[in-house]
């Protein structure tokens, strides 16, 4: 075993910082960062997330044999995934073992197929959605997310960028915000976005909505706004893609598995929803004076829209 196996496995000088992620953040972490990496080490995760008992197992040159790999990448995956070492992994598996036999992980369902009746759609993507959701709660970061609201909730100005579904979740947040009387502006035009970024300063927030993290048109007006000093924050399902070296901030988002009939555009959107939410929650939570005042005044101005009318 060479020393770098010896000091990522032994979770030694080299090994990952930070606190590994719960055995029920496993099987989440793999779904978002497999297709990140590289082929040798998505053979390596897909092992230890579609049979995380066998896995448990196994030695980590026998991990390395079944999936026709090397110790190194058996132990770099291991790291990727946010372990500082195989050993820990291999705890991780088994807790992750203990829960599915106890019934408490339901088994993965099919993709879609051209010829299911609705029914079995319905179905699939129910599971589906709830199984994104379960993720990306597993996987968010409350101390990012923390920090992002108590930056949000002084800010004087809020800009969002987003584009294609992103910009629909960036459209999403702005409204939310705007009807606690917060300054909040959505952007989906890419040479506007620069525009306005140019314009923000320290005191002020820029939020980049990518699921990828690698749309140049969501990654320039965020390194812009970055660069004038404004708190940047990225909602991203790639927490080491591009976006990020530009947020000060970074909230990890997951995606159900992509299909032909059910793009990552889709699957996505659901999770990013769900860290639009709970970033509004908490900056209404910290601005409740002034907030709740101004919903209530909002909901008013559009009662008469939802009244029948004579």
């Amino acid at each position: 075993m060479t020393q770098e196996v010896k000091e990522i496995f032994g979770g030694g000088p080299g090994g990952a910082g930070g606190t590994p992620p719960a055995p029920a953040a496993l099987a989440a972490k793999v779904r978002t960062l497999a297709p990140s990496m590289t082929r040798s080490m998505q053979r390596v995760a897909e092992a230890v997330a579609g049979d995380p008992a066998g896995c448990a197992a196994l030695t980590v040159t026998g991990l390395a044999e079944l999936t026709g790999t090397s110790e190194a990448t058996v132990v770099r995956t291991a790291r990727i995934l946010g372990y500082p070492g195989y050993r820990d992994l291999r705890l991780a598996l088994a807790g992750l073992a203990a829960q599915q036999q106890s019934g408490r992980a339901p088994a993965i369902t099919t993709d879609i197929a051209v010829d299911d009746p609705i029914a079995d759609v319905v179905a699939k993507l129910a599971y589906d959605e709830q199984q994104t959701l379960a993720d990306t709660a597993a996987g968010l970061d409350t101390v990012q997310l923390a920090a992002a609201v108590a930056a949000a909730a002084t800010a004087r100005r809020i800009d969002v960028y987003g584009v294609g579904a992103s910009g629909l979740v960036a459209q999403d947040l702005t409204q939310k915000l705007l009807r606690i009387g917060l300054v909040a502006h959505a952007h989906n035009d890419p040479h506007l976005a620069v525009t306005n970024a140019v314009q923000l300063r320290a005191g002020d927030v820029a939020i980049a909505i990518t699921h990828s993290g690698a749309t140049g048109d969501v990654i320039e007006p965020l390194r812009v706004a970055f660069e004038h000093g404004a708190t940047t924050v990225a909602i991203t399902g790639r927490p080491d893609s591009p976006v990020t070296q530009y947020a000060d901030h970074v909230l990890t988002t997951s995606t159900a598995r992509e299909s032909e009939l059910r793009p990552a555009a889709m699957s996505s959107r659901t999770s990013q929803l769900l860290v639009v939410d709970c970033l509004f929650v908490g900056v209404a939570q910290r601005t409740y004076e002034t907030a709740a005042p101004a919903l209530a005044a909002s909901y008013e101005a559009l009662a008469h829209r939802h009244r029948g009318r004579p």
